[in-house]
Parts: C-alpha cells; sequence; structure tokens
C-alpha cells in the first residue's frame, strides 16, 4: 500500500561542458534518496534535466562553429550518459528546449506580465556571462562576479523585470513559519540575512542582447531571463499550465525537496518562490542546499586542471564504488574532499575489507559446512542477541537518517552493522566449532544470524548501491518477500532448508601503489594529448611564403580591451588576461610579462586573434592571442589602433 506520493528534482545541469564528479555527486544523492522513498512505500517521481538557454551556450556554440541546438543536443546527450551510467533512477530527463516546457515558461511571462508582477524598463548595471546571473554596483567585488570571481561586463538595455519587494515579506514570513524550508539551517540564516532582511530589488527578467532563449510572446526583441526560464521546469516537467494544469501537476505537486548546489540557493530559495506565489501556486516543501564536493582544497575547475570525471572513476573504482564514496564522504553542511588516494584508502576498508569480505566468506563457509544450505536456528545466546539488535535497529537508523537527508550517517550505520557481524564471527569461531560434530547445531545457527545480517544489509544498501544490494541478495537468494524494507526489520527472512548461491566476490582490494601509478600515467597521456604543439625553432628567413586572400581570411582579428590581468603562478614571462570582445570576454596567456605588468596592461585596446583553437599553457586555458611586434633589439609592443575604436571591432 502507497504511503503517499513524493516529488523530487535536482537542479537542471548547464549545457556548457560534460559534468565532473562534484557535479555528478547531486544526481548520486538525489538518486539515492529517490530509491529510498520506493523502498518505503512511497509513489516517488524523480525529475533531472538540463538547462540549455542562455548567452553562454549561445558564445559556445558560435566558437565552436555550430548551432545552439546542435551544441546542446551534444552536451545534453553527455550529461544524460554519465546519468545514467551512475545508475541513476529519474521518471523524466528534461530539457528546457522541449517544446511543452518552452510553451508553458511563455504563458507563465504572459500571466506574470498580465497582471502587473513583470514590467518594461531598462538594466543598467553589471553581468557575469558564466553565472548568468546580473548584480549591483554594491554586490560586485573589485570588478568581479562575487560568486565566481570572474570579470563582470557593464551592461545597459532594454528589459523587463520581476517586482520581487512586492512578496518579500510574504516569503520572509513563511520561512520562519516553516523552518525546515530551508536546509540545512546555516544556508537559511545566509538567505535571510544577506538578502531578504536588507531589502529585495527588482529582478531582471528578460534579455535583448542575445537570442538563445524562450522568445517572449508579446515582444521578440526580448528573450526570457534563464532563471524564469530554468526554475520553471519544476512544474513545467508535471505539466503545468497557467490554463489549467495536467494531472502529474496535481498529482505530485508541491514537490518534498529541491536538491541544489549550495551556490545557486538564492534562485531557489528566493527567486523561485517568490515567483510560485505570484503565480498563487504552492511552495515547495524543502529546498535543500548541498555543499560541494572539492579536490583537495579546491572547487573543480577546468581552468585549475583538477576536473575529475565520473566515467572516468567508474573506470577505476565501478560504478557502486564512485556512489559509495560521493555518499559516504559528503558531510551534511559542509563540503566533502576526493583525492585519489582518500578514494582507494575509502574503498578498501569498507568495500573491499568491510562489507566484501564478510558476504564472501560467510556464503563461502555456509557452503564448505552445510552444502549452501540455509540451516534451523537453534538457542539464541546473548551474543546472538547483540547481533540481531545491532541488525535490526539498523534499519530504524538508516530510515531515521534519510528522512532528515543525512545520507553519509545512514551509510555509517550499515558499515556498524557489518563491522558488527565480522566482529561475531571472530566471537563465535565457525572454522572452531565445524571441528566438533557436537557443536553442529550451533554453527548452523551461527552462519543463520550472519546470512540474515547479510541479507538486511543487502536491503539497506540497495538505495545507495543498487547492484550491490542485488548481488548480495543474489548470493543468498533470498525469496522476492525476504527483500523488501518492510521485512529488514524482522530477523528471520531466509528460510531453512533453501540454498544460498555460489561465493562471488563483491569489491577486490586495490594496490594503491599500482592503482596511483596507473591514474598517473593516464593524466599524463591526457595532458601530453591535449598540450599545444610546438613549432621546431628554425633560423630567421628573408621572408615568409606568400598566401592567397583565402588564406588570410581565415583569421579572425578584432580589437579587445584587457579589463584584468594578472601573472601566472610558476611562470615568469606570462601573463593571462581577460579580454573583452564586444559582448563577450576571452581568457589569454601572452608571454609579455617582461615588457607589461599586470596593473599597466589593464585597460589597453589590443588587437586579437580570436578564432584560435583553445589551448593549455603552463595548464592555464588560453582562448586567442594578442598581436605584437618585437625589433631587433628586443623591444616588444602590443598592437593597438590609431583611433580608439571600441572592443568588437573587427580588424581588416
Amino acid at each position: 500500500m502507497s504511503k503517499g506520493t513524493y516529488y523530487l528534482t535536482t537542479a537542471i545541469a548547464y549545457t556548457s561542458r560534460k559534468p565532473h564528479i562534484g557535479n555528478t555527486y547531486e544526481i548520486i544523492l538525489s538518486d539515492a534518496i529517490a530509491r529510498m522513498r520506493r523502498a518505503q512505500g512511497y509513489d516517488v517521481r524523480f525529475q533531472t534535466g538540463t538547462d540549455e538557454h542562455g548567452q553562454k551556450v549561445e558564445e559556445n556554440a558560435k566558437a565552436a562553429g555550430i548551432e545552439p541546438q546542435e551544441y546542446v543536443d551534444r552536451i545534453a546527450g553527455e550529461i544524460k550518459r554519465i546519468w545514467d551510467l551512475m545508475n541513476t533512477s529519474y521518471d523524466r530527463f528534461i530539457r528546457t528546449t522541449d517544446e511543452d516546457h518552452v510553451k508553458s515558461v511563455q504563458k507563465i511571462f504572459k500571466k506574470l506580465y498580465d497582471q502587473g508582477d513583470i514590467y518594461l524598463g531598462k538594466y543598467e548595471g553589471w553581468y557575469c556571462t558564466p553565472c548568468e546571473s546580473f548584480f549591483t554596483e554594491t554586490q560586485v567585488v573589485d570588478g568581479k562576479c562575487p560568486d565566481c570571481g570572474r570579470p563582470v561586463q557593464k551592461s545597459s538595455e532594454e528589459a523587463y523585470f520581476f517586482r520581487m519587494s512586492k512578496y518579500q515579506d510574504r516569503l520572509l514570513k513563511h520561512i520562519e513559519d516553516h523552518p525546515e524550508f530551508i536546509q540545512p539551517e546555516a544556508r537559511k540564516r545566509e538567505m535571510v540575512n544577506n538578502f531578504l532582511k536588507p531589502g529585495l530589488q527588482d529582478l531582471c527578467v528578460s534579455r535583448t542582447s542575445f537570442k538563445w532563449g524562450v522568445p517572449v510572446t508579446f515582444n521578440d526583441k526580448h528573450v526570457i531571463y534563464v532563471w524564469i526560464d530554468a526554475l520553471s521546469n519544476y512544474i513545467t516537467g508535471l505539466g503545468y499550465d497557467v490554463d489549467g494544469s495536467g494531472e502529474l501537476y496535481k498529482k505530485y505537486w508541491p514537490a518534498d525537496v529541491h536538491i541544489i548546489g549550495k551556490d545557486i540557493l538564492r534562485f531557489h530559495t528566493i527567486y523561485w518562490p517568490i515567483m510560485l506565489m505570484a503565480l498563487g501556486e504552492p511552495l515547495p516543501k524543502q529546498v535543500f542546499g548541498h555543499p560541494w564536493l572539492l579536490n583537495g582544497e579546491s572547487k573543480m575547475s577546468k581552468s585549475l586542471g583538477n576536473v575529475i570525471y565520473a566515467d572516468d572513476l567508474a573506470r577505476h573504482f565501478g560504478v557502486d564504488g564512485v556512489r559509495y564514496y560521493c555518499l559516504r564522504e559528503m558531510p551534511f553542511a559542509s563540503d566533502g574532499n576526493i583525492t585519489y588516494e582518500s578514494m582507494i584508502a575509502r574503498y578498501n576498508a569498507d568495500l573491499a575489507n568491510t562489507l566484501g569480505n564478510l558476504v564472501n566468506r560467510t556464503i563461502a563457509m555456509n557452503k564448505k559446512y552445510f552444502d549452501s544450505v540455509i540451516q534451523q536456528p537453534g538457542e539464541v545466546t546473548e551474543l546472538d542477541q547483540d547481533l540481531r539488535d545491532t541488525a535490526t535497529g539498523a534499519v530504524q537508523r538508516v530510515i531515521e537518517a534519510m528522512d532528515t537527508l543525512h545520507v553519509a550517517d545512514s551509510l555509517e550505520e550499515i558499515m556498524v552493522l557489518a563491522r558488527r557481524s565480522n566482529k561475531y564471527i571472530d566471537e563465535t569461531a565457525p572454522w572452531v566449532l565445524a571441528k566438533d560434530e557436537a557443536q553442529r547445531e550451533r554453527l548452523g545457527t551461527v552462519l543463520y544470524n550472519l546470512l540474515e545480517s547479510i541479507r538486511i544489509i543487502g536491503i539497506l544498501i540497495q538505495p545507495f548501491l543498487p547492484e550491490t544490494g542485488e548481488k548480495i541478495l543474489a548470493q543468498l537468494a533470498a525469496r522476492p518477500e525476504a527483500g523488501t524494507l518492510d521485512s529488514a526489520a524482522v530477523f528471520g527472512g531466509l528460510v531453512p532448508g533453501d540454498v544460498t548461491g555460489e561465493a562471488v566476490p563483491l569489491f577486490a582490494r586495490i594496490d594503491e601503489k599500482k592503482k596511483l601509478a596507473e591514474l598517473a600515467a593516464e593524466a599524463e597521456a591526457a595532458a601530453k594529448a591535449a598540450a599545444p604543439k610546438e613549432e621546431p625553432k628554425e633560423e630567421p628567413k628573408p621572408g615568409k611564403p606568400e598566401i592567397t586572400i583565402d588564406d588570410f581570411a581565415k583569421v579572425e582579428l578584432k580589437v579587445g580591451e584587457v579589463v584584468a590581468s594578472e601573472r601566472v603562478k610558476g611562470a615568469n614571462k606570462l601573463l593571462v588576461s581577460q579580454i573583452k570582445i564586444g559582448t563577450e570576454t576571452k581568457q589569454i596567456v601572452s608571454g609579455i610579462a617582461k615588457w607589461y605588468s599586470p596593473e599597466e596592461f589593464v585597460g589597453k585596446k589590443v588587437v586579437v586573434v580570436t578564432n584560435l583553437q583553445p589551448v593549455k599553457l603552463r595548464g592555464v586555458l588560453s582562448e586567442g592571442m594578442i598581436l605584437c611586434a618585437e625589433d631587433e633589439a628586443g623591444n616588444l609592443a602590443v598592437v593597438s589602433t590609431e583611433k580608439d575604436v571600441q572592443s568588437g571591432a573587427e580588424v581588416r
């Protein structure tokens, strides 16, 4: 019998790049929650997907020489492949280019406009393209985005605005009346103290400077701001329509929980609830802003060269090995950490030694001593009862921890039972009992208790490690009714006389030294493949071969303005600069540090080759080339224009 509905969502992944393991953690976390709720008897709806509109996508597609739709099709396909590889059980993978979503978003925007919550104005302020976010003068930090730290651009354009302040007091009261609405608690205090109490400004909700977005139906110069578009997916994916919503929406909304990264909490706990209030719809019951999974001490970033991908990890540690580490190592309210060394250590300690060894030797002993036949348990000793109590008590403790999204604590409870079971083996010494025929009944009781503990572990671990849970129950040859979460609460689900299967190792112990060497070799090979090919140095020649006008036409030269510059760490000759070229900003590494300091370079107008294939120089991404002139005496100067020409102007 169903316990009711349960609707959870992930944030939809932005289609700018392949997701790394930090991005992938969110879908693994959400899947574990969804699977646990299904096991408890809930009618679960689990939605994920991709956010496919915005200026950054349009620019990336242009740089790749393809249309935006083709670009997002590629990235969305890669994201879905990773989600499927991680064995996630979502019910819908929504894309913001889906026709039903686009039409619903247009209706939402029109309704909010018609009722006066959206109005036409002019935006003047700072915009961060990577974050797709607007900021005021006071929010910008040293000319950089307060969220990602990258340079922002001054923007001025006609735009539609949402009257946020109209709903501010109502939202604040909702948060006060529903303390569980924003979790963890520290995130709630951050939103209230940093954004709501100081007062909300009206939100810019459309753009005219690019076209890759959902068009405003009554003013086609505008596309709908990405956050209005993206956030709406949580209801459009259920068939929400301002003219009358479908059965899925009526059945599952409001969402029980939105699982999101802590960096986008403001959009989900301020903008999104206010949108719903304006639409007259219920608010989600909870928004959980999970922490980040860091590599060492840093957030994963392609520019830092510290990105780890889930599919690479799965090749080395298996899908369930990756799932286990992500769920076990991420604290409830603080950032987690992943390194290859820590992953190998956790894999060996918990999966290979504690869990894998327990299952393997218990199944093997039952075959050796009883030809795999499950024995009828006899008298229960105090030692037996302690194991039984630990096993049945673990069920409630795991569920209670999952109810509050303390996922790592749930896994620890399962490992506590596995460790207790291994200790029980040492305490009862089955190999000693097997030598005494008078102890045969006792031996059968000991093995029954161990097999039962393993059955309960197999059931409890399934939401977290689906394949592992299934393999454990298969080795036990447990009947279907003995594989349910309800049955785990009662010790004695295995039927005496049934025959267990073959003992097949679940997790092979990893040789740390060998594995680290293998990973290092792969990283070195990948770095070599990605490194720019160095051309052999040649003696100066009187001139270069003549080229045709067609050859010259392949080079795209534009005027750019240096908006930020700094030295590349560990490289005395290199500067890494942010070059504003029209509406976009490129990062370019140049060997000019001998002639220009970062401070004097900022503000210069330079000529840039903008269609060079991006490369990494000393581990730093470079997306173009600054033209320079150098004489025989070694004097160097960047090429500029005689007159002050606007950045983005084409050089012909």
